[in-house]
């Protein structure tokens, strides 16, 4: 398996992780508040959004040549520690 497929599968594993702990946030957020309800609902949107331009990343990425890969693996990690942030303040928020 070459260096770029075993990359696509690690990131895909991290997004899929991503996206259970999303899930998660959204359980607690249909327990809280209707102003936190709301608050975390919009945030949560907006991470989606970042998961859906990180997916088509990936995608992009398995239809790279070898000799490009490196160039979008560049941006897939960018959007990934985004993503991870933009969890992360969600989840402080929701602690608030």
């Amino acid at each position: 398996m070459s260096e770029k497929e075993l990359y696509r599968q690690k990131m895909k594993a991290r997004f899929d992780e991503l996206m259970a702990d999303i899930d998660k946030l959204k359980a607690k957020a249909s327990g809280a508040s209707v102003d936190m309800k709301l608050k975390l609902t919009h945030h949560i949107k907006e991470i989606e959004e970042k998961v859906d331009e990180g997916k088509a990343k990936l995608a992009e990425l398995g239809n790279t040549n070898e000799e490009r890969w490196e160039s979008v693996k560049e941006g897939v990690e960018s959007g990934w520690e985004a993503l991870k942030h933009a969890v992360k303040d969600v989840s402080a928020k929701f602690k608030e």
